[in-house]
């Protein structure tokens, strides 16, 4: 399940704003139809002949299983996405290692890492942005990583990529989590809306925005890219706590790991 969306504005509300699951409405459907093709299919084997019919009917007067049937199967498929990446980096420790040019911040040596991976562009990036900001006020002995990973442009479109580039300059000029936060509050982003947040941090790019395509600010997001590549990521945002994939994108839910690891 990702949560990449083509849409820069955020999705409708949910009750769980940070949950991985698909809406049981569409994929309920889905498995209805996919059911009553297999009782029709199945009939004939079945003694009586009328498989098809008692599972229709059942399912009509009982649709809250369709539900729990979705739920289950999206709590797996978020499960096996979780150890699928675990066991990435577990087999390439270095996949998630900061390199020089890249955001990090808090000791070295911490005895517990958090890495995100992120588009600003992303809505449900946006919902948990000021969350992540809070962690790291709170826990001032762990390290946190800013992994930059723009995916979201479609064809003709450079939005992601260029708030990205824009965020690393500002890294390089000490200016980094002010510009970090003014992006992911920037509720519609644009190129004249990246531009106005550099420049209300004095940032500076270069008459030709020639900063933006620096080596060390194309060689991170080749890294990142190729990184994420090598362990199958697939969605945005995607937090890692010394080394182990989160279930979720929620701020709490990831401090309590953190309590955890420590």
């Amino acid at each position: 399940m990702t949560e990449q969306t083509p849409s820069e504005a955020p999705p409708a509300p949910r009750p769980d704003p940070f949950a991985r699951f698909a809406d049981p409405r569409a994929t309920a459907a889905a498995l209805a139809v996919a059911v009553l093709a297999l009782g029709v299919a199945a009939w004939p084997q079945v003694s009586g002949g009328d498989f098809g019919t008692r599972v229709r009917t059942y399912l009509l007067a009982n649709p809250e299983v369709l539900d729990e049937v979705v739920r289950a199967r999206d709590v797996k498929a978020n499960a096996d996405r979780v150890n699928q990446l675990t066991e990435a980096v577990r087999a390439n420790p270095t996949l998630l290692q900061p390199g020089p040019n890249e955001p990090a911040f808090g000791p070295a040596d911490a005895k517990v890492t958090v890495v995100e991976y992120f588009d600003y562009r992303c809505p449900y990036c946006k919902v948990a942005a000021p969350g992540y900001i809070e962690l790291m006020e709170a826990n001032p002995d762990v390290r946190f990583v800013f992994r930059e990973w723009p995916i979201l442009d479609r064809e003709g479109e450079i939005t992601s990529q260029y708030a990205a580039r824009a965020a690393l300059v500002a890294h390089a000029q000490g200016k980094y989590l002010p510009v970090h936060q003014a992006l992911m509050a920037e509720r519609s982003l644009t190129i004249e809306a990246v531009d106005r947040i550099l420049a209300e941090n004095g940032v500076v790019i270069g008459a030709n925005r020639e900063a933006l395509q620096s080596a060390p600010v194309a060689q991170v997001l080749a890294d990142v890219q190729i990184g994420a590549g090598q362990m199958g990521l697939d969605a945005t945002p995607t937090f890692f706590v010394n080394g182990r994939a989160m279930p979720s994108n929620d701020p709490e839910a990831i401090g309590r790991a953190i309590q955890a690891a420590k």
